[in-house]
């Protein structure tokens, strides 16, 4: 089984940057729909970027939920079994605690069925 540990949250304000990480650890995701989710105070936790290996398994297809498309980008080093969640342009919306997840496919991840493991979660706080 794999496990899954985020990090690099933190406060900025508006318009700043955070790249978050998740790493793991037992087995390799480079097979693993991988995805991040948030869930803000008061709030369901939702989907927010997913990876997964294209039916070729020659590259990555990523999937956006609308509010973060343009300037989000998931990614993944596979050599260092690690993925990641570039944030840019941060709007106080995106405060949240992010999450990472790994699952069988990527269909199945957006709505969070099929979770094989889910990492500890990160804060992000974006002050206006």
């Amino acid at each position: 089984q794999v496990q899954l540990v985020e990090s690099g949250g933190g406060l900025v304000q508006a318009g700043d940057s955070l790249r978050l990480s998740c790493a793991a650890s037992g087995r390799s995701i480079s097979t693993y729909a991988m995805g991040w989710f948030r869930q803000a105070p008061g709030k369901e936790r939702e989907f927010v970027a997913v990876s997964s290996l294209s039916g070729t398994k020659t590259y990555y297809i990523t999937y956006y939920t609308d509010s973060v498309k343009g300037r989000f980008t998931i990614s993944r080093d596979n050599a260092k079994n690690t993925m990641y969640l570039q944030m840019n342009s941060l709007v106080p919306e995106d405060t949240a605690i992010y999450y990472c997840a790994a699952g069988r496919s990527p269909l199945e991840l957006r709505v969070g069925v099929g979770v094989a493991s889910w990492g500890q979660g990160t804060q992000v706080t974006v002050s206006s």
